[in-house]
């Protein structure tokens, strides 16, 4: 395997791994270990097909775009904007997240209020978001390199402690508990644009870097879940770091969450930057409305929202469901109007389209009317 390829897989597993796996056991324990692995499995394979279908909308157009571009051009402006309001709408979701939770990672290594270590946090990042430091923009190995050693310590130490008997549980009535999580965990389809010009000599290639930039964080994401609710059980908590900590050493949990803060740290100054950029680009604003839109909505939102896997669900429901929505109706117009042959091709009929439509949406209705107390999980 080239290392093209290997780069380019690596650019989609470091724009998907983030935030979203910790919050995955919890759910996990909570719907029932089965019930949430086939959630894990359904939803990384349905993403893997969406990632595809992606990777041959770049393919099928000559120009080249980011998504929002893509959608716009197959779709129209309207389509276009909604895509710019996911895309925004999950970034937001993402970096609160990040604000939640380095403060519980800073309490555990530091000490402190964890309140006033994420304002510390929001401090520290937003002034190196104001510099714009280049060597954040290119950050991606970096990412999967610090969550990779995160969720490589964690395997190692937990497997030998992992209790067979938390390791079962099915419930088809909790089937949709984890998805808004699970969905969020695997959100990582901005970078396939992105692998389309790091495979510029050897596009073929790109349907292999795909599928393996999106089976990665399928199987990291079941084992992590296998040993994390291997260990905690039913007590497995809103942050699985977290949980750890009361079954395996002190010193083991505070090195994962070291790696924890420090693969946050990166992943929020990425977004923070990017944010700031397409407020720039994008939408004419000068650099300091720019800097402020991109890093004080989330602080705004972080003085209100304070529970971590609520966030995760409702921008992964939302986000998620809206994004693939829109990508297989582009899929679909791509098919007959693209202006140019794409390099390979994936053959879906109307009744597929139509299930993943119909999962994203009832997703996106689930999820508000579960936020919104009008069912109860």
């Amino acid at each position: 395997m080239s290392k093209e390829v290997l780069e380019a897989a690596a650019t989609l597993i470091g724009c998907t791994i983030g935030a979203g796996i910790l919050g995955i056991p919890y759910v996990v324990a909570k719907a029932g270990f089965l019930t949430g692995i086939l959630d894990i499995i359904v939803l990384g394979i349905l993403i893997m097909i969406l990632n595809l279908c992606t990777g041959e909308i770049v393919l099928r157009t000559q120009e080249e775009h980011q998504l929002t571009g893509y959608i716009g051009k197959y779709l129209g402006n309207t389509a276009r904007r909604i895509m710019a309001f996911s895309m925004i709408f999950s970034i937001y979701g993402a970096m609160l997240a990040y604000l939640i939770k380095e403060g519980d990672f800073l309490q555990m290594l530091f000490g402190g209020s964890p309140f006033m270590n994420s304002i510390i946090f929001f401090s520290i990042m937003s002034l190196l978001i104001y510099l714009g430091l280049d060597i954040i923009e290119r950050s991606e190995m970096w990412i999967v390199l610090l969550v990779m050693l995160m969720v490589g310590a964690i395997i190692f130490l937990t497997f030998p402690h992992i209790k067979t008997a938390n390791l079962t549980g099915f419930n088809v009535q909790s089937i949709f508990i984890p998805y808004g999580v699970v969905l969020f965990a695997f959100l990582g389809n901005v970078a396939i644009p992105e692998m389309r010009e790091e495979l510029k000599k050897n596009r073929r290639a790109l349907k292999k870097a795909i599928m393996i930039g999106s089976l990665v964080p399928l199987i990291v994401y079941v084992f992590f879940a296998l040993c994390v609710v291997g260990v905690t059980g039913t007590a497995t908590a809103e942050s699985a770091i977290e949980s750890l900590g009361k079954f395996i050493s002190r010193s083991a949990a505070n090195f994962t969450a070291f790696f924890a803060v420090l693969a946050m740290s990166t992943a929020f100054l990425a977004l923070g930057l990017a944010l700031k950029e397409m407020y720039i680009f994008d939408y004419k604003k000068d650099r300091i409305m720019a800097w402020f839109l991109a890093c004080f909505v989330p602080l705004l939102l972080f003085l209100f929202i304070k529970n971590f896997i609520n966030v995760l669900a409702i921008t992964g429901a939302v986000a998620g469901g809206i994004t693939g929505i829109l990508l297989i109706l582009t899929h679909m117009k791509a098919r007959k109007h693209g202006d140019r042959k794409p390099e390979y091709a994936i053959k879906l009929n109307f009744l597929i389209y139509l299930i993943l439509m119909l999962i994203f949406t009832f997703g996106i209705i689930y999820q508000i009317l579960s936020e919104m107390g009008l069912i109860k999980i």
